[in-house]
C-alpha cells in the first residue's frame, strides 16, 4: 500500500503566513531553515545570483534529465528572484526588499554582508523589527569565526563524528549532511523566538546559528562525563555502552531487525517471546546494569534465536507482545509502508520534468494550522516579476534594464 498525497489546498496557509522571508544564503544549512518555515507558510523570497543559481540546483548523487533531484526539495515553496549581490545596484534592490520584510537568512562567512552594505545594524535602520539569521560554521564571534566552515567541518568539532562508526575503523559520517541540517533546525527555533519576542516588544535581533554547537548540542552527556569521571565516549558501532539488549540482529531470511529492549519490563517481555522467562531473573541480566556489563554474551543469546524465525513471525511476535522492534527501513520500504501511507509522510507533487515527485512531508504535524508542501522548488527567476514588479514596482523596462545590466 503506497500513500498518495498531491500537493493542494489544506485548511490552513499555515501558521506562518504573516510573514516574509529574505533567503540569501545558498547550499544547505541556510537554505534548509528557509525551507522549514516556508514548510509552515512563510512567504520565503529567495536571492540567487543571475546566471548561476543556488549550486544546489546541481547538486546530488542522483539526476534526473540533468538536473537535481535535492533543489526541488531544499527549494520547496520558496519563491525564486536573481540578484547580484556582489554589484550596488543588487545590494539597492536587496535592501529594498528587506524593508519590507520579517527574516533575512543568509548563511555567507562573517562580514560579507557587511562588506556589502547589508550588516544588521545599518538593516534595523530602516526595518527595526528585522530578525537576521546567520547560519556559519563557528558563530559570528570568536577567533574561528572568519574560517570557512562546512557541515562536515562543524560535525567534527561539535563531536558527532569522532563517536560515529565501528570502533575499529577511522570515524564515520552519516548518510546525510547532518551538521547543516542541526545549524538550520536551531536557527529555525531561534527565529520562532525572536519572532515571539518580536510581538511583545515590537524589536528584532540576530539569530547566531553555528554548525558546530547546533551539533554539540546533541552530544548529551559527553562533557560532564569526561569533566567529572574522565571517561571519554568512544566508538562502538550499532550499540551504547552499557544499554542492552538494543542492538540489530539477523533473522532465518536474511533481513536485520533493531530490538530495543534494554529497559526491565521490557525485557522481561522480550523473554517471554524468546520462551526463555527464565533469562529475566536470572542475575546475569535482571538488572539494566547487569545487562549491560554482559552485553556481548545476552546479544549471542537473542541472537540465536532471532536468526531462528522469519522476518515478518519474528516482528509480529514482538509487536504482539510490546516489545519495541522494527525492520532498518530503505527508501523502497517507505513507499510500501502503510504506516508512512496512513500518516501521508510521503507527499507527491506534479512537476513538469519529473512526473509525480514524491519528497518527504511537513515535519511536525498541526491539528488547526497544518504546514504543507505548496510547490516544488521553482526555475532560476521565476518570480523575478510577481517580486520585483507587484512588490517594489519596478515597471518592465527597468526590470529589462537590470536583467541587460546582469543586476537580476
Amino acid at each position: 500500500m503506497e500513500g498518495r498525497m498531491t500537493a493542494g489546498p489544506t485548511k490552513s496557509p499555515g501558521p506562518l503566513a504573516d510573514l516574509r522571508v529574505i533567503e540569501m544564503g545558498q547550499l544547505l544549512a541556510g537554505p534548509f531553515c528557509g525551507q522549514l518555515l516556508g514548510d509552515f507558510g512563510a512567504e520565503v523570497i529567495k536571492l540567487e545570483a543571475p546566471g548561476s543559481g543556488d549550486p544546489m540546483r546541481q547538486w546530488g548523487r542522483e539526476q534526473a534529465q540533468g538536473r537535481s533531484l535535492w533543489w526541488p526539495v531544499v527549494a520547496r515553496n520558496k519563491k525564486s528572484v536573481t540578484c547580484n549581490l556582489r554589484d550596488p545596484a543588487g545590494q539597492r534592490l536587496a535592501r529594498e526588499l528587506i524593508s519590507r520584510a520579517d527574516i533575512v537568512i543568509e548563511n555567507f562567512r562573517p562580514g560579507t554582508l557587511e562588506r556589502w552594505g547589508l550588516g544588521f545594524d545599518r538593516l534595523r535602520e530602516t526595518n527595526p523589527g528585522l530578525i537576521l539569521v546567520r547560519v556559519t560554521g563557528y558563530g559570528q564571534t570568536g577567533p574561528y569565526a572568519p574560517r570557512a566552515g562546512y557541515g562536515s567541518i562543524g560535525e567534527a568539532m561539535g563531536g558527532i563524528r569522532y563517536v560515529t562508526g565501528d570502533p575499529d575503523h577511522p570515524p564515520a559520517r552519516t548518510g546525510t549532511s547532518l551538521g547543516d541540517a542541526l545549524a538550520a533546525v536551531f536557527a529555525t527555533i531561534g527565529t520562532l523566538a525572536a519572532v515571539h519576542h518580536r510581538a511583545r516588544s515590537g524589536r528584532g535581533q540576530l539569530v547566531d546559528s553555528a554548525i558546530y554547537e547546533a551539533v554539540l548540542a546533541m552530544m548529551e552527556s559527553l562533557l560532564p562525563e569526561f569533566a567529572i569521571t574522565g571517561y571519554q565516549r568512544e566508538r562502538t558501532g550499532s550499540v551504547l555502552p552499557n544499554v542492552a539488549p538494543s542492538n540489530v540482529y539477523p533473522t532465518a531470511d536474511g533481513e536485520m531487525i533493531l530490538i530495543a529492549a534494554n529497559q526491565d519490563t521490557v525485557f522481561a517481555r522480550l523473554t517471554k517471546v524468546m520462551a526463555a522467562p527464565e533469562l529475566a531473573a536470572d542475575e546475569r541480566f535482571s538488572t539494566h546494569t547487569a545487562r549491560g556489563a554482559r552485553m556481548a554474551e545476552l546479544d549471542d543469546l537473542i541472537a540465536a534465536w532471532t536468526s531462528t524465525l522469519g522476518t515478518e513471525d519474528l516482528l509480529d511476535q514482538l509487536h504482539t507482545a510490546g516489545v519495541p522492534a522494527g525492520r532498518i527501513f530503505t527508501a523502497r520500504d517507505m513507499f510500501a509502508d502503510p504506516h508512512f501511507a496512513a500518516r501521508e509522510a510521503i507527499v507527491r507533487l506534479a512537476h513538469p520534468e519529473f512526473g509525480e515527485l514524491p519528497m518527504q512531508n511537513v515535519v511536525p504535524k498541526l491539528s488547526e494550522t497544518p504546514g504543507s508542501v505548496r510547490h516544488p522548488g521553482p526555475d532560476l527567476g521565476a518570480h523575478n516579476d510577481e517580486v520585483y514588479g507587484d512588490l517594489l514596482g519596478l515597471d518592465v523596462e527597468a526590470r529589462t534594464q537590470l536583467a541587460a545590466d546582469g543586476i537580476i
